[in-house]
Formats: C-alpha cells, structure tokens, sequence
C-alpha cells in the first residue's frame, strides 16, 4: 500500500491517487491537520520487531505497516484539529504530542521508498545550500548575499546596476488593525536604491539580495525520479509590478505557458543536483537570458506542478504514480 502524507487544501495528490485507483493500487491518505480527529493510530513494539496501523475513521480504510510499499511524503501540516476541547494549555499540549508522534512516525519510513523525505526535505530547502550544490553540478547561479550588515549588501550592489530582493520564509504577513495580507514577491531595485537606504533598513531583519539576471523567458523544470518535464512562463511582455520581475504575480490570463524541451546538459545537471540532494522530485526555476544562457533560481523538494499539467498537458501525475506504484530507481537512504 501507499501511504500519502499531505494535507486537506493540497489537490496535488488527487489526481495522482485517482489514476493508482483505476490501476487497482491501494492508497491510503493521510491528512496530517486531523490526525486526531479523523484517524485511529498505533505504533508498538513487541521486543522482537515494530509495527504500526492507521485507520481512516469516516472510511474504515487501515493501512498496516508490514503492507507499505513507498511513501510519498507530500505536504504534512501540524495536527491542529481537536475532537474535545479543554483549556488552552491542554489543547497545546495534545496537539504538540500529535505533532511528536507525526514526526517520529514519518523519521521511522523515511528509508522506505519515497517521494519526499523528513530527512532531507529540510536541508535541500536551504537556499545557500541549494546554491553550493548548483555550482558544484556545474549550474550558473546570481551573485547572492545574506546580511543584516548594510555594508554587506552595499559591497554587492555598487558590483550591479540592478539588484532584486527576496523573501527568506515569510513570504507574507497578515496586517491585523488593517485586515489586510501582504505578499511578498521578488523585487527588482537599483543599486542606487540599496546603498541610499538607511542602516536600519538592514540590521533589523536579514537581507536576501540578488544581482538582477535579463530574462527572454523563466522556466519551471519538474522532474519526477529520472523523468524531466519543462514549462516554458513568457512573463517578459507585462508590467514590472505584474509579473515581468516575478511571474507568480502575474495574472493568469495574461501568463503565457508552453512545454519546452530542456537541453540534455542542464537535465542531467539537475538529476545530478538531486542525486547530491538525495530527493526523487524537484521543481526547478530558472531564467534563461537573452543571450541563451541558463541561470538556477532555486529548487523547491516539494513544488507545485499540477498547473503546469493542465496547461501543457505534460503527464506529470502519471510519472508521479508509476513512480509510487513500482518504487523502483527511487533513491533510498
């Protein structure tokens, strides 16, 4: 059976299930927000050897552990369902025990087959990480600095007439006496502009600062186990502020997309890069320039993709699933 770890809003494995279902593969998914809600679960060990079942309380489906083939470790959140409510304390406490258990559970099948890791999810989200790994297959990248030291930042940029900055982890914030949500998108400024600013401006947070790379076009390049699947974003005809600096804020009727073969250099320098990873998915963005030339952005271990299927038709979920149905050329550790 196939364990699929993800959450309630993720429609990525929907489709993914639906053709294991019609190829008579079981699944069993697991939505981690209600682990308490809506599983009952047990992991023990007998003094010879350990074992553990999950069951679907609405469906009656139970996976047992001697059954688990492969995993695909999508997009857990933490448990934050309760079927009984107590004091707050009480609350916290009981969820963060869900969230233990969860955590030791997914630790204990990491080295089963997988799409997706616990191990190393977390390690290959690192942007600087990312970036060593990139040159080291041989990838182009952006000069990149990360300071709370304005003469750090300021060093880089009078290298560059045009900077870009960038979100580390909080890609947005929720503005409480406004009622109001920020999102943070990639933004393009001149040098000028950085070494204007005021100190304060870089010691009270961390700055993520780019040098601005020209682009023809950006591509999103998803490859599943040994399967490389490219998506060509024509973003360069909108407005800088709609699109053209980050595509995500383009509107989506205005966002061309188009399948795009991927040379086989920069293909086998990204299965490279997730080999060194140790993952068996990626989704890759880059921008290629005007000149030809490729530049890595960044590799996200557990992307979205199921866009880039319903606007090429590239079968994305079917790689997903012949992957999980077999498990074999998955990397193990």
């Amino acid at each position: 059976m196939i364990l699929v770890i993800t959450n309630k809003e993720d429609v990525h494995p929907t489709p993914v299930i639906e053709i294991l279902n019609k190829r008579n593969i079981p699944v069993f998914r697991l939505n981690t927000e209600s682990l308490l809600t809506d599983y009952d679960f047990c992991w023990w060990n007998d003094r010879k050897e350990s074992h553990f079942f999950i069951i679907n309380r609405q469906t009656g489906l139970r996976l047992d552990g001697e059954e688990l083939t492969t995993v695909w470790d999508r997009r857990p959140e933490l448990p934050s369902e309760l079927l009984i409510h107590g004091t707050e304390a009480i609350n916290k406490h009981n969820l963060e025990e869900a969230a233990g258990f969860l955590r030791f559970l997914r630790s204990y099948i990491a080295g089963m087959p997988s799409i997706g890791s616990i191990r190393f999810d977390g390690l290959a989200n690192s942007k600087m990480e990312q970036i060593r790994v990139a040159q080291l297959v041989g990838l182009n990248v952006p000069s990149t600095c990360f300071s709370n030291r304005q003469e750090d930042i300021v060093s880089m940029a009078r290298q560059y007439d045009e900077m870009v900055l960038k979100p580390i982890e909080s890609n947005s914030i929720f503005d409480d006496d406004k009622r109001q949500d920020y999102v943070f998108y990639t933004q393009k400024v001149t040098s000028e502009i950085i070494m204007d600013a005021p100190k304060e401006a870089f010691s009270q947070t961390v700055s993520f600062v780019q040098n601005y790379i020209p682009k023809a076009f950006e591509l999103r390049v998803t490859v599943v186990k040994g399967m490389v699947f490219g998506c060509k974003i024509e973003s360069q005809h909108l407005p800088e502020d709609k699109g053209k600096v980050d595509w995500r804020q383009g509107n989506e009727k205005d966002l061309r997309y188009a399948t795009y073969h991927i040379p086989d250099d920069i293909s086998q320098k990204c299965l490279r890069f997730l080999s060194l990873m140790k993952l068996n998915f990626g989704a890759f963005d880059f921008i290629v320039t005007p000149s030809g030339e490729y530049y890595f952005l960044e590799c996200n271990p557990n992307g979205q993709w199921l866009w880039i299927e319903l606007e090429t038709g590239q079968k994305i979920s079917e790689a997903i699933a012949d992957a999980l149905e077999t498990g074999e050329g998955l990397i193990t550790y």
